[in-house]
């Protein structure tokens, strides 16, 4: 039971969502995305409302819940522009954005979106990102990029369409490969200048227009760190809403070349062993994936060698 901070009446707030913590287990609802509510019946709802790329959510600690539109409306917060995402489980999920200097009251908090990767499970944690994609994308689409006239927004596809002009303007996703190389019992991790103090991980970089997946990966690393690869495999996938990003990854094997840093997006990159990494992402992002991966695969019976 949590306040809205208005009074000390207590209430409970639109379906709660668990947290991950040491043995709990991710939600396994499914969402079904929508543009507009397949009917009229009243439905509980959750409001992802953001200012910037932080997520309001009640209560504090382990357990955080999602607001709804009553919740929303006893704070006096204006519904009408809010961008219908579709359905998870029973709750008629939308996306908000919320006024830049709005400040939340007591039992509510402003959650960076990051903090949410680990925490939340992994489909809602899916479901945050579209939310924050879906209302940036409103909020930089408003005119049209060929003659400048303002859009409108489509009630039968997510786009918003110039009057004038025709144009559609769609959802941005920008397609990016993150690859884990192994050398034998070694993997190869880099640090980014962008990254925190210490930390390594994969390689990855966007896919250019006219490239196949296989050659931006081949293409990323050489660039990089003067690695050719083989035996490129897929291993899966993940949105990542930093920004408008679909990571998809691999893991691929050393086939030649010295390290040699780009000295740009690379200022430090070597082969580790599964035992001694430096410090990596944390949980929820492929690319920690990825590396636990290597981890399991090399954790028992694993030699040593020099390569």
């Amino acid at each position: 039971m949590v306040s809205t901070g208005r009074g000390d009446r207590p209430r409970q707030p639109a379906g709660p969502i668990r947290c991950f913590s040491e043995g709990d287990q991710p939600l396994t609802c499914t969402f079904t995305p929508a543009i507009q509510p397949a009917d009229t019946k009243p439905r509980p709802t959750w409001y992802f409302a953001f200012q910037g790329r932080r997520l309001l959510l009640f209560g504090n600690g382990r357990a955080s819940a999602l607001p709804g539109d009553a919740d929303l409306r006893e704070l006096a917060i204006e519904l009408s522009g809010g961008h219908y995402l579709g359905r998870h489980g029973e709750q008629d999920c939308y996306a908000l954005a919320l006024p830049e200097d709005w400040q939340p009251p007591r039992d509510l908090q402003l959650v960076p979106l990051r903090r949410l990767y680990g925490q939340f499970s992994e489909d809602l944690v899916g479901l945050c990102g579209r939310a924050v994609q879906i209302i940036e994308w409103d909020q930089t689409h408003r005119y049209c990029s060929r003659c400048g006239a303002p859009t409108r927004t489509s009630t039968e596809e997510r786009a918003k369409q110039c009057p004038r002009c025709g144009l559609l303007a769609y959802p941005r996703l920008s397609p990016a490969v993150i690859v884990l190389v192994e050398r034998g019992d070694r993997v190869l991790l880099a640090r980014s200048p962008h990254f925190p103090p210490g930390m390594h991980s994969v390689l990855a970089g966007f896919v250019e227009p006219g490239e196949n997946l296989e050659q931006a990966a081949a293409r990323e690393i050489a660039e990089e760190v003067n690695v050719r690869v083989r035996d490129l495999t897929y291993f899966g996938s993940q949105p990542w809403p930093f920004s408008h990003s679909l990571m998809l990854g691999f893991t691929a094997t050393y086939a030649g070349g010295d390290l040699q840093l780009d000295g740009k997006e690379i200022e430090a990159a070597d082969w580790y062993l599964a035992d001694r990494l430096p410090l990596i992402p944390g949980p929820g992002s492929i690319a920690r994936q990825l590396i636990d991966w290597f981890v399991d695969k090399h954790r028992k019976g694993c030699r040593h060698e020099d390569s």
